[in-house]
This record gives structure tokens, sequence and C-alpha cells, in this order.
């Protein structure tokens, strides 16, 4: 009796719901065919409609699931696709210059997130040339006008892609024959920073086609959006003289997304669909930096590693330390495109108690910086007299002269100009061919519904390159005395925390001044690696129901050969066109290694009642380690960048193991209407092989970094080592109030502890992993207005990067977004939204546990490493829809 009322509140509570919030996989499969027939598609509008849809994601399905749903077309929660996830209990985003990038999920890494489009991985290739290749998504490359939903897997089950040991993202997109016969959407936007002067316009369009006998559909998508960033903060790198930098970096981005879909079915049980996507970033930028040294006498206070940490300067230090008591203008130009294109191909035929599904296609992602240089001058004469406090979290300059004056022309010589060891290209390449094939058949084995089984093939392919300039009548000296530093400078620009006036560089005139005296490139082969991955993954998956419950369990196995090939080390060979290639060979070598994996799951959810479900699941899971530590080069980090202590050797290996880990959930959902949930679940990851590292300072490799002079290097190696546990506590409530109000508040606590050997800052917790997550979601909806105001927090967790931003604590952070929209008339409709509008700031300090090292002072207990202004971001807007 029990299991046919369940099935009669399903079909009630879920029509017009349930084919948007994705049926495939979520209710019992000997019932889904007549669920089809006797449901009608309604689609999904209205923030009460996407928060049902949403909750019977969850509710339906057999694994744990999330969902984030679009209340219509172009009305998806949020601006960024990554903060709409954030909003979801478990689930935490990290920003990266004022704007969500990447999510970590129950208290696991960034990077221990996959996420996959339509079931599909996607290449994805970074513009930050000091940013390491790692496995996480970019999600600032995806509009929000093309997604239709996202679902988050925290359990695993057979069927899943594996990679996510934190957690699995399934973008969703459209489809033409899910929508009306003629669907045409369009909207316009401009939105205004509380940092910038400029107003960025969006504008994006849909148009979906069915024909009448509604077996053949076309939908075409684009979305532009220019926009600017602008990030004014204070950076600290007090191992170069006390260093302490007001910046400001500016970056004009403009993207482009283009949507084809091809739908054609045949026959009721036969379905085709061509899938060309198009993802495209420009994101050409200008870091511009003062750097003002410190006089690191005995009479500056000092914190417990003895760093100092409040220094005072007069104006005989400067003068007794000439050109190296003055600010040094450092500003580094760069250039950068993303782009990221696929093509899907997929079927689908239902037969007689039985279904087969097939995918193939290819995701190719080119970026990297295209070209960056580096133009310096002495600047601010007596700019550096004055104290500089470091007591606090954030650094405070009172210094008597800000202006930071730059010299004219040859006023100064040397230090000046053209850094030309620093011009560089850095390519990068991401490429992946896959082909899938499913079946899933009906059965009469007692418990069990029917069974899925199937294959994945893949083929993946990571390139990064690194290209230096052969140069032409260059002379440093010379033109350091003739070339005017007005040349590269368009006026001023508010830095730092307290809006400091420096120089405005001129990007544009710096970059076109550098190729002047580029004569071609070539290859720094300490930059260069290739990856090569090819995998093949083989599963079975039972579905069983009973009266009462309903789940799956199944074994994925997975194969993987990955090799690296890159160029040798040989400390007798000398470049005499590129230095830095001194000590490396011209062949290369290659490094091989396989590995596989039996991937148990189970999943059950047990009706406890009509309304209440307790739900269990236990599985073994698996993330592959990211690409920059599976090139086998010995990589420069530090060359030509004037710090004389943080010359590093990085040498990867593809001989490392998977991320694996055993984990577990046990959970309680109590659905009292039918857009309102309560529930409460504990989950436990026991993470049991890990990426760590090694490192053997003072090494010679036969390269003198020109910046410093320095011939030692600290070498870096990585390899495997334990991993560690996450324990941790989801609460959430959802309900809607019958006077159009409604709410919802989660809470997460993650204690994820790990070994503290793996991390160079020794401390024993996971990468972006935050103990406390909050987020609370405030509605108000009739039939014309609606209205949403939401704030999110998390506590304080540890970012880790290689290169010059290294390893710290982000402080806790929280932000309180403001939405609305107003129906004009059935067809147009008003938007308008505020992102951070507390203009929370991001505030970084060190947290090495142990302290030594390159960059030991940065990162020294408590020191503030760095801080950048809050922004927030304010649109106004209108759609349209026939």
């Amino acid at each position: 009796m029990l299991a046919k009322n369940f099935k009669k509140s399903l079909l009630a509570v879920n029509i017009g719901l349930i084919m948007t919030a994705g049926l495939t996989g979520t209710v019992y499969a000997a019932d889904e065919v007549k669920v089809k027939e006797d449901v009608e598609v309604i689609e999904v509008r209205g923030i009460r409609r996407s928060l049902e849809a949403s909750m019977n994601t969850k509710r339906f399905a057999n694994a744990v699931v999330d969902a984030v749903s679009a209340e219509d077309i172009g009305k998806f929660p949020d601006n960024n696709v990554a903060e709409a996830l954030g909003r979801v209990p478990g689930v935490t985003v990290s920003r990266q210059f004022g704007e969500g990038s990447s999510v970590s999920i129950r208290g696991a890494s960034n990077s221990l997130t996959l996420t996959t489009l339509n079931g599909q991985n996607v290449a994805s290739a970074g513009w930050y040339s000091q940013q390491a290749i790692d496995r996480t998504f970019n999600y600032s490359m995806l509009p929000p006008e093309l997604i239709a939903g996202m679902d988050v897997y925290k359990s695993s089950q057979a069927d899943l892609l594996e990679g996510g040991v934190g957690g699995t993202v399934v973008v969703k997109t459209r489809k033409p024959l899910d929508l009306d016969a003629l669907t045409v959407f369009g909207s316009a936007k401009a939105t205004k920073s509380s940092i910038g002067d400029e107003t960025d316009p969006a504008l994006s369009a849909l148009v979906s086609w069915k024909n009448d006998t509604e077996n053949f559909g076309i939908l075409g998508s684009i979305a532009r959006s220019d926009y600017s960033l602008e990030r004014r903060g204070v950076e600290a790198l007090p191992n170069w003289g006390g260093r302490i930098a007001p910046t400001a970096f500016v970056q004009e981005r403009e993207r482009t997304a283009v949507d084809f879909v091809l739908q054609y079915a045949p026959t009721e049980n036969l379905d085709f669909g061509l899938h060309y996507m198009n993802l495209e970033l420009g994101a050409d930028g200008v870091n511009n930096q003062v750097w003002v040294p410190q006089n690191l006498s005995d009479a500056c206070e000092k914190n417990a590693d003895g760093v100092e940490i409040k220094c005072t300067t007069d104006q005989a230090w400067v003068t007794e330390n000439g050109l190296g008591g003055n600010g040094y203008y450092d500003v580094r130009p760069r250039n950068a495109t993303m782009e990221t294109e696929l093509f899907a191909f997929d079927f689908k035929f239902q037969g007689d108690g039985f279904k087969v599904e097939g995918q193939i296609g290819t995701s190719e992602a080119t970026g990297g910086t295209n070209f960056e240089t580096n133009v310096a001058y002495i600047s601010g004469v007596g700019g550096a007299v004055g104290t500089i406090d470091a007591t606090g979290n954030v650094i405070d300059l009172d210094l008597v002269d800000k202006s930071f004056p730059l010299p004219s022309a040859g006023e100064y010589v040397g230090w000046e100009g053209l850094q030309p060891n620093s011009i560089v290209n850095e390519p990068r390449t991401d490429e992946e061919t896959y082909a899938q094939i499913d079946l899933e058949f009906d059965t009469d084995f007692g418990l069990i519904t029917s069974i899925k089984t199937g294959a994945r093939w893949s083929d993946h392919d990571v390139v990064r390159d690194q290209n230096r300039p052969i140069l032409k009548g260059f002379d440093g000296d010379a033109q350091a005395a003739l070339v005017d530093s007005s040349r590269f400078v368009n006026g001023t620009i508010a830095a730092g925390m307290d809006n400091t006036s420096i120089p405005k560089a001129d990007g544009g005139a710096m970059v076109a001044y550098s190729k002047e005296f580029i004569d071609g490139w070539v290859r720094a082969r300490s930059g260069y690696a290739s990856l090569n991955e090819e995998s093949i993954a083989l599963y079975v998956m039972a579905n069983f129901q009973g009266d009462n419950f309903r789940g799956n369990f199944g074994l994925r196995y997975v194969s993987t050969d990955a090799s690296s090939t890159a160029y040798a080390l040989d400390p007798t060979l000398v470049d005499t066109v590129n230095p830095i290639n001194n000590g490396y060979s011209m062949n290369t070598v290659t490094e091989d290694h396989d590995y596989s994996e039996f991937l148990p799951s189970v999943n059950i959810a047990y009706n406890y009642s009509e309304d209440i479900i307790i739900r269990a699941s236990a599985s073994t899971v698996i993330s592959r380690p990211n690409y920059n530590d599976m090139f086998a080069n010995s990589a420069l980090s530090g060359y030509a960048d004037n710090d004389p202590q943080n010359q590093t050797v990085v040498k990867g290996t593809p001989t490392l193991s998977p991320f694996k880990a055993n984990q577990a959930d046990l959970g309680v959902e109590y659905y009292f209407s039918p857009s309102s949930l309560v529930s409460a679940a504990i989950f436990w990851k026991d993470v049991a092989t890990f990426t760590t590292f090694s490192q053997v300072a003072d090494q010679a490799i036969g390269i003198v970094d020109p910046g410093t002079g320095e011939d030692s290097w600290l070498l870096q190696s990585y390899k495997d080592g334990d991993g560690g546990d996450v324990l941790g506590l989801e609460l959430q409530l959802q309900h809607s109030f019958d006077n159009g109000f409604g709410a919802i508040v989660n809470y997460t606590y993650a204690d994820a502890n790990a070994n503290a050997e793996n991390f160079v800052d020794h401390n024993p917790i996971f990468s972006d992993s935050s103990e406390h997550t909050v987020n609370t979601v405030l509605f108000y909806e009739n039939d014309d207005f609606s209205a949403r105001a939401a704030y999110s927090w998390r506590s304080e967790y540890m970012i880790r990067e290689t290169g010059f931003y290294g390893a710290r604590e982000h402080q806790d952070f929280g932000t309180l977004d403001l939405s609305a929209t107003y129906k004009i008339s059935d067809n147009f409709t008003v938007i308008a939204d505020i992102t951070n509008l507390l203009e929370e700031d991001s505030v970084q300090i060190g947290n090495h546990q142990k302290w030594g090292g390159s960059d030991a002072k940065r990162f020294s207990k408590g020191y503030p490493a760095y801080a950048y202004q809050g922004e927030a971001r304010y649109s106004l807007g209108v759609q349209f829809r026939f």
C-alpha cells in the first residue's frame, strides 16, 4: 500500500516538473515510460516552480543529488554559474578576480570536483601564466543563459563518469524538442562596478524551432558580454627587501558563447542529437604595482617568527640606499584568450523492455598567455618614507609621499624600462575524444527491476609550452636613458586598499614597444611538457525496488595509461641562443604509467512514510592527479622576476596514483509540502592516496637567474602520499508560503583533515575547505514581480597555488546578492541584480606551521600576505520571449 501511495505522490507532485528537473535515472525504470506518457510537459517558470523542480530532482533520485534549475530561459538564479552552485548545501565557491570560478564539494579541494557537460568531460584552459594547470572547470567561461540546470551528485553510482572525490556536477543544456514549437528569447543588460568606471554590456538570444510533427528541431543561441574586472589591493613580498605593493589589476574580458543543437526523432522510440558549442573568453589585462621597500632595521617590530611587521623609514635611509631605497614601478601587461569548442553526437533507442544510448564527441580548449611583458622604473623619490604596518590582517602604508612620480628620460640608468627576460609566450591546449555506449534492460529478478551496463573510451591530451624572444637591437641601459617613462603612462589609477593613486600603465603601448625588439621566438625547454591519458571504463549497475525502498548498486572498472614527454636535464649543455635553456638537453624523454581501479557503489532510499525518506550510500571514488603534477618536465618558477629567494624547479611525474577515497552518507529528508523540505545528512570520506611533494634546497642545474644572479635552486618533486578524511554534517530547510514569500537556509559543517606532510605549509587540512558554510535565501513572488536576497558565508580556508601566490589562508568571506524581476507584459520582463552588495574584501594571510623556505616571511603565520577590495556589481536589463 505504501508503495502505491508513493507512486501516486510522485505523479501528483511532478506534473509539469519531472521532465524539466531531469527524469532520466531519477525514477524507477519500470515506471519511466508510463510517467512520460501520462504527464503533460510544462516548462518551469518562476522562483517557486524552479525550486520545486530542484527539490523533486533530489526527492526522486536514487543517489544523493541536489539540483539548480533555471526558472526559465535566461533566468538563471545567479549571474555566475559557479555562484549559483554555491547555494547548494555542501558546495563552496572559490573566486578569482572577484567572480566565482570553481567549486568544492563537502570539504574536498576544487581540483577534486568533476564537472561534466551533459555527462561528458569538457576541455578547459586557463589564461594566467603563473597558475598551475589542474582539472577544475573554469565556470567564468559559461554564460548562465545557455544552461537549463545542474545536478550535483554528492554520492557516486556506477554509471557516473569517474573523477570526482568531492562530487560531480552535471551541467545540462537545452534541446529543441523540449521547448515550444517556436521559442524566441533575447536579453540586453548593462552592468556597473563599484570600483571601475565603465558600464559593461551583455546581450543574448535564443531561437528554438520544431516541426508540426514534433520529431525534428533546431536550437541556436548566442551570448556576448564585454566586462571589465578591476582588482585593487596590497600584495606583500617581504623577502625582497621588505617590499609591499599597492596594486591595481585591470582586465578587459570579452566573452562569446555559441550553442547549436539539432534533434531528430524519426519514431517515438528513436532519438538522434547533434551538439556544437563554442566558448571564447578574451582576457587582456595589465597589472600595475609600486613595490615600496622598508628599512629592515633592528628598530622594526617583529612577529614570533622574527618577521618585520612594523617598520618606519626616514629620508636618510632612502638617500643612503640610492635607487634601492625608492619605490619600484612594476607593470606586467598580458594578452590572453581562452577558447573551448566541442562537438557531440548522441542517440537513444527505447525498445520493448530495454534502452540503448550512445555518445561520441570531442572537446578541445586552447588558452594560456599569448604575450606577456614587463616594464619597470624606479618610482617615487622619497616615496618609501613613512611607516608600513603589517600588525593586522591588512597592511597599512602610511607614507609621506604616495605620488610615486616616474623619471624623465635619462634621469636614471639601470633597472629601467623594458625587462626582456620577462617577455614570454605560454600557450596551452587541452583535448579529449570519447565514445560511450549504455544499455539498460528490464529484469524479473525479484527486487531488481533493471540492469544498466556500458563502456566508455577516452583519449586525453594536455600540452603546455613556453617560448622566449630572440631580441634584436636592444640595449637596456641605452633604452632606459632614451625612453621617457611618460610614453607608457596614461594618467593615474587607484590602487591598494585605500585607493592610493599610482601611475596607470598604457599596456598596449608597452606591448607594442616590446615587440619592436623581437626577431623571433625560441622554445624554453623547461616550460614544455605533454601528457596523454587513455582510459577505458566498464560498468554494471542494478536498480532495485521494494514495497518501501529503492536504489541501485554497481561496480565501475577504470583502466588508464598515462605518459608524459619533456626535455631531459643536461647540466653540461650551454645554449648560446637562450640562456634559459642551459642545463636542458635538446632530446625529449617519456615517462609511462598505468593503473586500474574497481569502484563499487550502493545507494538506497527508504520511504519511511509518504513524505519522509531515509537515504544511505557508500562508494569508492577516484580523482586523477592534477595535470601540472603529472608533467615530466623540470619547470622553472621565479625565473627573472627580481625576487632573490624564490628560484624553484618543479618536477612532476605521470607515475602518480589517483586520489582514492571511500565514502558514505546517511540522511533523512522530510517533504512537508509540494515545495517544502527539511533534511539532515552526515557524510564521511576517507582519502587513502594523495599527491604530496618533496623538496631539496640549493641545487645547481646549470642555469643562472638573470634577474638576481642566483645559481642555486629549490628542487620540488611530487609523489604519492598519505591522504586524509572528511567528516561532516548538512542541514537544509526550504519552504514556500502561500502568500508568495519563501526561504531557503542550509548549513554545512566539514571537518577535513589531511596529513600535514602533504603540504608545504604543513597545515593538516584540505585545500579550499571551509569548516563552516551558511547559505540563506529569502524570496517573494507574485504574477508580475519577484525579488530575492541571498547571503552566503564561509569560514577561513587554505588556498594553495604554485608560483608567485603560494599557500595562504583566506579569511572568512560573506556576500549578499539581490535580484528582482518585473513583468511589464506577457513578453517583456525587466531584471535587476546586485552582486556582493556589502563589498566584502578578500583578505589572505600567511599560515605556514613550519617556518622556512624561499617565501618564509610572506607566509609566516599571521602575516598579511594579500588583501583586495570588495567589488559590488549592479546590473539592469530587459528580457523578451515569444
